[in-house]
C-alpha cells in the first residue's frame, strides 16, 4: 500500500526503457509523489481498450509518456513504416484515452528530431514546422511532431494541460547496445568495448566525424520531469502556452562525432585506431538547442558528459556482466 503522504499518483509508460526506468527511479525519490510504473507487459499501448482502462482504474495526477519505439540513424532509415506507424498508434491511444481524464496532465516525451533540417542553430521552439525535416528520420518526427499537435488539439478543445518536452540526443544506463539499430553513444561504447577486449587495431566509424552533436545524460531529463511537474502553473505559462507546447531540454553544448568517439575510447580504455567509413551518411551537419527557456524557468542540466558517459560504461558492463 502506498503511504499516506503521497499526494501526487503518476503513471510511467514505457517504463522499462532507458528513458522511462529514469524517470522512474528519479521521482521514486521524492515523497510527494506514488509512482506507478507501466509497460508493455503491463498494457499494450497499441490497444485503445487497455490504454483507457489502464487511464481510467488508476486516474493518475499526472502521465509521463515515455513509450516510443527508436533507434539510431539506421534504424530510422531501414524501418521507416515500424516507426511511424508505431509511434502514431501509441501516441493515438495515449491522446484519446486522456480525453475523459481532463484534470490528468500530461508530460509527453519527443525528440529534436522534430526540427527542420535548415533551422537555424542554436535550435529554438519557434522553429517547429518551418522547414523540410531530416529525410533520414523524418517518419519518426513526424509521429512526434503529430503528438504535439493532438496534444494541442485537446487542450484547446476539452482544456487539457500537456506539457511536450523536447529533448536532444540522450544517453544512460539500460540504453540499446544493438550493433546496427543503436544511438551513436551505445554503439560506440559497444564497438570500442569489443575491440578492446578482441585487441583489434582501430575501430570504424561511419560518417565523416564531422557533424556535431549535442548529448544529455538520461537523469537530467528525468529530473526536468520532475521540475516542470512541480513548478507553479503561473511561472511556466510565463514561457509556454498554457493549454499546448513544448520545451527543448538538453546540455547546451555540442561537440564533433570525432570528439565523442575520443572521450568514449578514453573512458572504455582502447588503444587504437578510429577510422571513419564516410560512405555512410552523417545526417544533419549540426544538430544543438537552444534552452533559453527551460533555464529561465530555473532547471540546468547536472550530469558533464564525462561523468555521463562513465556511469552509462559501468551500467554497460554490469547488464552484460563482463
Amino acid at each position: 500500500m502506498p503511504s499516506k503522504n503521497l499526494n501526487k499518483k503518476i503513471l510511467v509508460l514505457g517504463s522499462r526503457g532507458m528513458v522511462g526506468s529514469s524517470v522512474v527511479r528519479t521521482l521514486s525519490n521524492t515523497e510527494k509523489f506514488e509512482v506507478i510504473s507501466s509497460n508493455r507487459k503491463i498494457t499494450n499501448l497499441f490497444s485503445l481498450e487497455e490504454t483507457q482502462k489502464l487511464f481510467n482504474d488508476l486516474k493518475p495526477d499526472y502521465i509521463v509518456n515515455a513509450a516510443a519505439k527508436v533507434g539510431g540513424i539506421l534504424a530510422n532509415n531501414t524501418k521507416r513504416t515500424e516507426f511511424i506507424l508505431s509511434n502514431l498508434k501509441i501516441n493515438m491511444n495515449i491522446i484519446e484515452s486522456l480525453i475523459d481524464h481532463k484534470n490528468t496532465k500530461l508530460i509527453n516525451l519527443g525528440s529534436s528530431c522534430i526540427y527542420p533540417l535548415g533551422a537555424d542553430v542554436p535550435i529554438s521552439e519557434s522553429s517547429l514546422m518551418s522547414g523540410t525535416l531530416e529525410p533520414t528520420n523524418s517518419p519518426y518526427a513526424m509521429a512526434k511532431l503529430t503528438a504535439i499537435e493532438m496534444g494541442d488539439a485537446i487542450s484547446k478543445e476539452f482544456g487539457h494541460k500537456i506539457y511536450n518536452l523536447m529533448p536532444t540526443n540522450l544517453y544512460g544506463p539500460k540504453d540499446n547496445y544493438h550493433p546496427q539499430n543503436s544511438h551513436v553513444i551505445p554503439a560506440l561504447i559497444r564497438r570500442f568495448h569489443e575491440a578492446k577486449i578482441h585487441n583489434k587495431d582501430f575501430v570504424e566509424i561511419w560518417g565523416t566525424g564531422k557533424a556535431r552533436r549535442e548529448f544529455l545524460f538520461v537523469d537530467d531529463l528525468a529530473k526536468a520531469c520532475l521540475f516542470v511537474m512541480n513548478i507553479s502553473t503561473e511561472k511556466i505559462n510565463k514561457y509556454i502556452d498554457p493549454m499546448c507546447s513544448h520545451l527543448n531540454i538538453g546540455s547546451g553544448e555540442d561537440m564533433t562525432i570525432l570528439s565523442l568517439a575520443n572521450k568514449i575510447k578514453d573512458v572504455v580504455g582502447y588503444d587504437g585506431e578510429i577510422r571513419f567509413d564516410n560512405r555512410n551518411i552523417d545526417g544533419t551537419p549540426r544538430k544543438l538547442l537552444d534552452i533559453s527557456k527551460i533555464t529561465q524557468l530555473g532547471w540546468k542540466p547536472e550530469v558533464s558528459l564525462l561523468a555521463g558517459l562513465e556511469i552509462t560504461y559501468k551500467a554497460f558492463l554490469k547488464e552484460f556482466n563482463l
